[in-house]
């Protein structure tokens, strides 16, 4: 059940203790009952909150924002706000939030924009550090750590179980491919296949991601197989469209690197290598 609730002036606390007297709520927000929101949080208008959400003292959240059920954003952080993009001239563009997320202090996640889909999309079960920055129009999947200070800018999209280290960052456009590891200090300028951890000033393919790997319940023979189109890719002085053509044969048989292939075929702004 969602309903809407009023700011501070006209909220009834003594049937909403949930909600602390000092936030400033939007009549035109939508919380569902046992949304949590802390002392002088402040949210606008058009934001829809799933249950059992909390919010941290002094956040802000703007809309157009929906955010879904469970999720936990910490004190400061900054949902929704517009996004930082010169060619923004004010048309309405979307935030919209999965489940059971945590955005950490001072957290910045912004809307899309006309340029894209107007709209930037984070799934569910995701971690993003303290400092960490979500640009407009990013598409972010599901089970992500993003670590302290991690800077994604426009247009990034990033697969399920991508792990990006302290102070690392993406270039605008740029794709993650889903269990790959991003090094602290890292600069992503171009795509990082599945199951690679990339490392370095300009990002650089380093090995595969196998402890992660491990850890999601991939077989040691699924990691082999990874092993095998990583060398192929990066190893074999192969020439890219050699390297593809021989990966296509192994993923015929083998879905692990059937995802890293397709992934190759959805590059645009060429690989690390």
């Amino acid at each position: 059940m969602i309903r809407r609730v009023g700011t501070q002036a006209t909220l009834d606390l003594s049937k909403d203790a949930r909600i602390d007297a000092r936030a400033v709520v939007s009549p035109q927000a939508q919380l569902a009952p046992d949304v949590t929101v802390g002392p002088f949080a402040v949210i606008d208008a058009e934001v829809v909150i799933g249950a059992g959400t909390t919010i941290g003292a002094h956040a802000v959240i703007n809309g157009p924002t929906r955010i879904g059920a469970r999720n936990r954003i910490f004190q400061f952080a900054s949902i929704g706000s517009d996004p930082q993009d010169k060619k923004y001239r004010g048309e309405r563009s979307y935030l919209e939030i999965g489940d059971q997320n945590v955005f950490r202090e001072f957290c910045t996640v912004n809307r899309g924009t006309a340029n894209d889909q107007s709209v930037t999309r984070i799934g569910s079960h995701n971690l993003l550090m303290a400092y960490t920055h979500v640009a407009h129009d990013c598409v972010l999947g599901d089970h992500i750590v993003m670590a302290n200070c991690a800077t994604l800018a426009g247009h990034v999209h990033l697969g399920d179980w991508v792990h990006m280290g302290g102070l690392s960052a993406a270039h605008q456009f740029s794709k993650v491919g889903e269990h790959a590891f991003i090094a602290n200090n890292t600069a992503v300028t171009r795509d990082v296949p599945p199951f690679v951890m990339a490392v370095g000033q300009p990002a650089e393919p380093h090995s595969v991601n196998a402890e992660g790997m491990r850890r999601r319940g991939f077989t040691a023979e699924q990691i082999r197989n990874v092993r095998n189109a990583f060398r192929i890719l990066y190893q074999s002085d192969l020439k890219l469209v050699d390297a593809v053509e021989r990966l296509q044969a192994l993923a015929a048989s083998q879905p692990e690197v059937r995802v890293f292939v397709d992934f190759i075929g959805t590059s645009t702004r060429s690989l690390v290598r």
